[in-house]
């Protein structure tokens, strides 16, 4: 069974904060009237949020906020920052990233106007984990680098477990278990020396899930328990809330759903009791898997229908599109094969809307970027202009100098501009030839996005257009089905139309799927050539052996990776198509800055001579793909011997 509990337990690693006060809350509290206006004051607002934030935190966040508003007040800009990393602390832990960013952000900045290089240290690896929240990866590894950078220059021995640790989750949400177990063991290891018990709670639940994601259960339970006595002896019901979670997980997987149910309920008390409303959700939903595994249908839909009225409570859409797919399981279970197919659709409609907006925020970010190098690029070419006027000017200075010597020199000077007009016209074609490079780039640039734009657009109008109007179609004849009086020929030819309808929707959305493919925008290329060679091979079309070598960690920009994933589709159809082949090799391979693409099949093949004088389009798509990344393409093949492909980016 799939795990729906990770998004609700991953913790944040750490908060940078103020040094802890050793003082309890009763204690501190009896401090504040006896407060006066200054950055003394600002230190006891944060040290009593601080006892807060775990067991209640909006009464933590209040106190930061009366923190960061004193510091503006009295200029106190260490305060502030001290208010924003404990602030995002906290909003990070209810899932309010995009506000954390901001903040954190603005951190950053405050930190460097004050030269303070432990602060911005700090606000780096802040702002970097808000962009792991948020799932851009490739900036918060820059953020992560910009900090662990400066902390290797300051010096200190916890920094690098904590450091560990951030790697670890990080390398987790990248689906990298191998990595996150990897830094997770060092992370754990380092903090056991140090005594820091909060940090290594979080540590061990980190370490937990990378486990668990591989399916050592044992291993991943031993962590969680740990976690679990940590949590308790230091009162933090956050993380202890956490573990229970973690482990109703374990129990689920493994097919134990009595200690499962034992769990589920201690975190759904803990999450009502903190707030934490997404981990209340899930919870739910955890109970609502135990009492359908009873067959306690009733129960089962009680608990989701109280998943589900959380998710539009607290627009946790992702959430809301796992419960429609357990509603549509629910349904079938009792045989409510309507009902089933009605859940099931409002779970691909809300999967393929959540996707097609992740791939229209993409989008943009790539129209941005294109915008601003082609500004560069701009601006170099006026420079080279300007450059080459200069050189003649002084060139005319020149000439005219030596005309006034006198007749001697006429010969020399006639020579010296015969020869510079020479270089000046090969300076030309060179250029003309330079120009003419970058226009038919720009051009394949132009089409290439054009094409990709068209497929996205396409792809979301048949999702949530053609889908939900054959979805809604499908529905209305079942319904008027019950209430027509047809004769047994009518009847067959109905369910005869019915059938074709089911069969017009699973095409829409293979089609949909094939204009721009989920794995691709979400896990990278590596996992999305894996899932479109099995989809071939589960056709039985034919049998693809796909390989990669060198993709784990490798972040490959979109633009390339969607233009490699289309050139491997072409040639995969040529040789359905024409190769009448039963086996084929897809292999990619990277080596430093270079990437390798190997297609082979045992079909009949062909001479190749024939496409130096015809091209079909496949053909002329795939060398202009090529072309536009700058690779080389090599086509090897004889009649009789199969077909290789291999290109060199």
């Amino acid at each position: 069974m799939k795990n729906y509990f990770v998004l609700s337990v991953i913790m944040c690693a750490f908060s940078f904060l103020s040094a802890q006060t050793v003082m309890n809350k009763d204690s501190l509290l009896r401090l504040l009237p006896l407060a006066k206006k200054d950055t003394n004051t600002v230190i006891l607002y944060i040290n009593i949020g601080q006892q807060y934030e775990t067991n209640e935190p909006e009464t933590a966040k209040r106190y930061y906020r009366m923190a960061g508003e004193l510091s503006k007040k009295i200029g106190y800009t260490k305060g502030v920052i001290s208010f924003i990393n404990n602030y995002t602390f906290v909003l990070n832990m209810q899932g309010n990233y995009d506000s954390s960013l901001l903040l954190n952000q603005q951190a950053v900045e405050l930190s460097k106007k004050s030269n303070d290089s432990l602060n911005l240290a700090k606000t780096l690896f802040n702002t970097g984990t808000s962009y792991r929240n948020l799932g851009e990866y490739e900036s918060a590894v820059q953020y992560y680098e910009k900090g662990k950078q400066i902390f290797q220059n300051l010096g200190d021995e916890g920094i690098g477990a904590i450091g560990d640790d951030i790697l670890q989750l990080l390398y987790y949400q990248m689906h990298q278990y191998t990595k996150g177990i990897q830094y997770g063991e060092s992370s754990v290891s380092k903090l056991r020396k140090l005594n820091k018990p909060a940090i290594l709670g979080t540590s061990l639940t980190n370490l937990g899930l990378n486990y668990l994601s591989v399916k050592n259960f044992d291993k991943a339970s031993a962590l969680f328990n740990e976690a679990l006595e940590i949590s308790k002896e230091i009162g933090d019901k956050n993380m202890e809330q956490s573990q229970y979670m973690n482990m109703g997980d374990v129990f689920l997987q493994k097919g134990d759903y009595e200690k499962m149910k034992f769990y589920m309920d201690k975190a759904l008390a803990l999450s009502k009791e903190l707030e934490l409303h997404e981990s209340e959700l899930i919870a739910t939903l955890g109970l609502s898997f135990y009492f359908q595994f009873k067959k306690n249908y009733k129960l089962a839909e009680q608990y989701a229908g109280e998943a589900l009225s959380l998710s539009y409570r607290f627009n946790l859409r992702i959430q809301r599109q796992k419960v429609f797919a357990h509603f549509s399981a629910l349904a079938y279970a009792m045989q409510d094969i309507r009902q089933g197919d009605y859940y099931m659709t409002q779970s691909t409609l809300l999967a393929d809307s959540i996707l097609n907006e992740t791939i229209q925020d993409n989008t943009l970010k790539l129209e941005k970027k294109y915008e601003t190098e082609k500004k560069a690029s701009r601006i170099e070419q006026l420079e080279a202009d300007k450059r080459l006027q200069q050189l003649s000017i002084r060139q005319k200075n020149l000439l005219n100098y030596f005309l006034a010597a006198g007749a001697i020199t006429l010969l020399i000077i006639s020579l010296l501009s015969y020869r510079t007009y020479k270089q000046k016209q090969k300076l030309q074609q060179q250029r003309i030839r330079e120009l003419e490079t970058q226009q038919h780039l720009a051009a394949t640039e132009a089409v290439l996005k054009g094409e990709e734009q068209e497929r996205s657009r396409l792809a979301k109008d048949l999702h949530d257009g053609l889908g939900g109007m054959l979805s809604g179609i499908k529905y209305s004849f079942t319904a008027m089905k019950g209430n027509l009086v047809m004769t047994p020929e009518n009847h067959q030819a109905f369910e005869r139309s019915m059938d074709m309808l089911d069969s017009s929707i699973r095409e829409m959305r293979r089609v949909a799927h094939n204009m721009m493919p989920e794995a691709l925008v979400r896990f990278g290329l590596d996992t999305a050539l894996n899932d479109f060679c099995n989809d071939i091979n589960q056709s039985g079309a034919l049998n693809i052996n796909y390989q990669s070598i060198g993709l784990e960690g490798a972040l490959i920009d979109q633009t390339t990776a969607i233009t490699i994933y289309r050139i491997v589709q072409e040639l995969i159809n040529n040789t359905m198509k024409h190769a009448k082949a039963t086996t084929a090799i897809v292999q990619l391979t990277r080596s430093q800055e270079q990437l390798s693409l190997t297609v082979e099949d045992n079909g009949k093949g062909f001479d190749t001579g024939i496409l130096k004088v015809n091209k079909g389009t496949g053909w002329v798509n795939i060398q202009n793909r090529v072309e536009f990344l700058k690779g080389k393409l090599d086509i090897r093949s004889k009649e009789g011997e199969g077909t290789s492909v291999q290109i060199e980016l």
